[in-house]
């Protein structure tokens, strides 16, 4: 049975045009608060603001976002593989992570890939000025 928080959280999504797999997590208490569950989340105004979801979704709308395997990898949306997520937020995540991963597939180093990231002037996690290996290696795995 869902706590009061739970069905809270699953009315709020309701509200904001979410449907499926975020709004029955929040009514089975595995969504407790509704806020971007990104390792880094670049919203303005931040990780607990949402805008109304429309076609197509907005920046910072809600989105459900396939943790720990992606959906380019064979991630599906069931409770044990999704967090909460802005859709810009999301989309900077999984282009980050498709970008390494195929520079790892082509056996560059960590170095290698900061160094082809910091070229390319590649967004980096909010307080970071340039791309290291460990912060590649950080941002691949979260």
């Amino acid at each position: 049975m869902a706590s009061s928080t739970g069905t809270n959280v699953a009315e709020a999504l309701r509200g904001l045009g979410v449907r499926g797999v975020l709004v029955q997590m929040a009514k089975n208490d595995q969504l407790l608060k509704l806020v971007c569950e990104m390792p880094q989340c670049y919203c303005p105004k931040g990780s607990s603001f949402f805008e109304k979801r429309s076609t197509p979704p907005r920046s910072w709308a809600p989105n459900p976002d396939h943790y720990p395997i992606p959906k380019w990898a064979g991630g599906t949306l069931v409770p044990g593989n999704v967090r909460l997520a802005h859709v810009l937020c999301n989309n900077r995540d999984v282009g980050r992570k498709k970008k390494i991963t195929t520079m790892l597939n082509k056996k560059m180093s960590l170095s290698e890939i900061a160094d082809v990231l910091n070229r390319r002037k590649e967004p980096r996690p909010h307080g970071h000025p340039t791309w290291t290996a460990r912060l590649v290696r950080q941002a691949f795995i979260e």
